[in-house]
């Protein structure tokens, strides 16, 4: 059977998506009107992929929005205006977590795109989903060269030694702080603090005259990245790595520790609690109101843009206890992914785009656009991101994070099939904790309970 065609028929397609969504109480309908739309003119009606004479049309849904969403549209039209036999129609589909339901929709349709980006926890689904064309097979076909990726980041979208999809869009976790603020309360502002005790004895001393030390949306991916950076793995059968997780794991010691040093500065009043991701912190910080945030790398331009030099932004590792050894950050951001229900024409052609964007030229206008760091070595190299680097000397924290991070089970992170559902589970504890309903280890413990029963659901599914 050629490579590139379905290896199951839509019935079967069907049955697995609406077993899957009965099990996780998800329900949706196929969207009317698409909106949104970038690098092209299409809506929902267009957006079926086709080839036209003697052009090649790829149609890549993604998540980029904003600032980040005019950088895509860019590397769309360069790409377009250099393969005059191609056309990329790229398609802005919401939140990773809607872009996701409506991929997942979209499976044994005619409205499934070519190509779709996926945030790194729709991993496992999209390996299960029977739906892609692995990576793996492009590379093996014209002996691609992956030594020029970044190891971690290219690890990470390895699963059982195959590639499933290329990396795209590659972020951590850091602290952003207030270099101002801390050098008023007797701070050094060019030593931002890394251990759980120095995080709080630095909120202690910059919660003053309206200004309260630390602010911290409460994100699961934090949570995570506390448990990571402790060197130890939030999913059992190593971190879902070693064969199928059966169990959510950040309600162990490591977890509990995290949260309780969290809740230990919301309620000494050195630290906003808030049920919320991260929107509201940010803009909180942008106006003076608080010193030390946590963010994704890939918030530093609309950050710098937001603050716009009323203060200097500074911005350090992600924290950490003391006794720490092995531990490290683990990769966040998207990938993209291949649909196996398209031509084989189509497909080749969503591996050319896909080699495009990995490019270095490619990644530097990506990386010194927004914050998020370049999957090819090379791009380093390139004098717009030394430039920039030495301009807004920021955007190496992330980078200096990312390689300082031990490559292990822990920093490559967890792969679930049903990680979407444990995220908001974890919030949800992590809210009830900061809130004082239930202790860090009890909500957790309840957060885990729950998250199992899903795991459990979905791997029954599988069979």
């Amino acid at each position: 059977m050629n490579k590139f065609q379905r290896k199951v028929s839509v019935p079967i397609y069907t049955m697995f998506i609406l077993l899957l969504f009965g099990i996780f109480g998800i329900s949706y309908t196929i969207w009317g009107n698409q909106s949104g739309v970038r690098g092209g003119k299409a809506g929902a009606a267009e957006a079926v992929s086709e080839s036209t004479v003697g052009v090649t049309k790829i149609v890549w849904w993604h998540a980029m929005s904003g600032e980040n969403g005019k950088v895509v549209d860019k590397l769309v039209s360069a790409f377009n205006a250099s393969h005059k036999d191609m056309k990329v129609e790229a398609v802005y589909q919401g939140s990773y977590y809607d872009s996701l339901t409506k991929l997942k929709a979209s499976i044994g349709t005619t409205i499934a795109p070519t190509m779709a980006q996926v945030y790194d926890i729709g991993t496992r689904f999209m390996i299960d989903s029977k739906a892609i064309t692995p990576i793996q097979t492009f590379i093996d076909r014209e002996k691609y060269d992956t030594s020029q990726m970044d190891e971690a980041i290219i690890n990470y979208y390895t699963v059982d030694n195959t590639l499933f999809s290329m990396p795209f869009n590659a972020s951590n976790p850091i602290l952003y702080y207030n270099k101002d603020l801390f050098t008023a309360a007797g701070l050094n502002p060019d030593q931002p603090p890394v251990l759980y005790e120095d995080v709080k004895k630095a909120a202690t001393k910059l919660t003053k005259g309206g200004v309260t030390g630390a602010y911290f949306g409460t994100h699961s991916w934090y949570m995570e990245q506390f448990v990571a950076n402790q060197g130890a793995e939030w999913v059992n059968n190593g971190n879902g790595r070693d064969g199928l997780a059966t169990a959510w794991q950040l309600n162990g010691a490591e977890g509990v520790k995290a949260l309780a040093w969290w809740k230990e500065l919301v309620d000494n009043n050195v630290a906003i609690y808030s049920a919320g991701k991260g929107d509201t912190s940010k803009k909180a910080f942008a106006e003076g109101k608080v010193a030390m945030i946590f963010d994704t790398t890939a918030a530093l331009r609309d950050i710098l843009d937001s603050v716009d030099g009323k203060f200097e932004v500074g911005t350090g590792f992600f924290p950490k206890p003391a006794e720490t050894a092995s531990g490290g950050v683990g990769v966040g951001g998207g990938s993209n992914w291949i649909l196996n229900s398209k031509s084989e024409e189509e497909q080749k052609a969503a591996w050319t785009f896909m080699k495009f964007l990995s490019e270095p030229e490619q990644q530097a206008i990506f990386h010194v656009n927004t914050g998020y760091f370049p999957i090819t070595k090379k791009t380093y190299e390139l004098p717009i991101v030394q430039e920039n680097m030495k301009k807004y000397p920021q955007f190496k924290t992330a980078i200096e994070q990312h390689h300082a991070s031990k490559l292990n089970k822990a920093t490559l992170g967890g792969v679930l099939g049903v990680y979407p559902d444990a995220r908001k589970l974890t919030e949800e504890a992590v809210n009830q904790a900061l809130s004082g309903q239930q202790s860090p280890q009890a909500a957790l413990d309840a957060a885990a309970a729950e998250i199992n029963a899903k795991i459990a659901a979905y791997n029954q599914a599988l069979q």
